[in-house]
């Protein structure tokens, strides 16, 4: 169609062919088959040239509006593939939203002001599945060491997330500036993680030290647990990035033999990676987790 437009529009097959780069037989030969497609003719000659028939004029007609969509299309095709348009959506869990994706999203929107950007907080579910569907495009996530990605997903490491010990601000071990694990056997714990990727590590660490934690109390959320051990409910573990606001009852202090540690990967669709955008965001959060160590 967009052959004919230029017969039409030149008056002559010779010269649409001169603007085309065609020889003249080749733009013949396209308007030929067009013609036979549609079943009517589309030119009559005319002295030396060509004029469209009513059939003809009404596919030039059409051929304008299909050959502007198509060079719009193509212009926003150019922008999302250099990252000047598109949109993200990223999940996330709430203790890496303040360290680690805060700082990234705002580098990316300084080199990427054209994208719109959707962070949603997820609960306590494993994002990794949101990725797989195309629900999200990056999802940041707690695997356990050895986990193999699914097929088509790229799982990139950002940082590990020790765990701290928080005790009552007037507990013996409170006196210490390190605890061993095996010291809080016989405490009774707030726990802080719902079962999972996070509370694996708690778990084997304590049975590496030899016993099992006794939860009197439980918390999904960072400073609800430490207001319960603030009160006396028991000890617990917190990771250093959930321990961004502590509460004022309450003392930190590093644990060994073992140390319990969680790794934070972002995930993302390998078909993705090709893109400069997730790849940007990649990097930034990258770099914001090395600043966190």
């Amino acid at each position: 169609m967009q052959v004919l437009r230029a017969v039409v529009t030149s008056g002559s097959v010779t010269a649409a062919a001169a603007h085309l780069g065609y020889t003249p037989s080749a733009v013949s030969q396209q308007v030929a088959a067009l013609e036979k497609e549609v079943g009517i003719a589309l030119l009559e000659r005319v002295g030396r040239g060509v004029r469209p028939t009513a059939a003809g004029r009404l596919l030039t007609g059409h051929a304008a509006v299909i050959g502007r969509y198509v060079a719009e299309a193509e212009t926003a095709l150019a922008d999302l593939r250099a990252g000047r348009t598109g949109r993200l959506t990223i999940h996330y869990f709430a203790s890496v939203g303040p360290t680690l994706l805060a700082p990234a999203l705002a580098r990316l929107r300084r080199e990427h002001p054209g994208v719109t950007i959707d962070p949603r907080l997820i609960g306590s579910g494993d994002p990794l599945p949101d990725v797989e569907r195309g629900d999200a495009d990056l999802a940041i996530v707690v695997r356990r060491p050895g986990d193999a990605p699914p097929p088509g997903i790229r799982v990139v490491h950002l940082h590990d997330d020790t765990y701290r010990a928080v005790v009552p601000g007037g507990h013996p071990l409170a006196a210490r500036r390190v605890i061993d694990l095996v010291d809080l056997a016989g405490e009774p714990w707030v726990g802080s993680e719902p079962a999972g990727p996070c509370l694996e590590p708690i778990i084997d660490a304590c049975a590496a030290a030899g016993f099992t934690p006794d939860f009197v109390a439980q918390s999904e959320d960072y400073a609800t647990a430490q207001g319960f051990v603030a009160a006396g409910l028991g000890v617990g573990l917190v990771p250093r990035l959930g321990l961004g606001t502590r509460h004022p009852g309450v003392t930190v202090r590093p644990v060994r033999h073992p140390e319990p540690v969680r790794a934070i990967h972002v995930a993302v669709r390998e078909v993705s990676l090709a893109q400069p955008v997730p790849r940007a965001l990649i990097d930034a959060l990258t770099d914001a987790a090395a600043e966190a160590d």
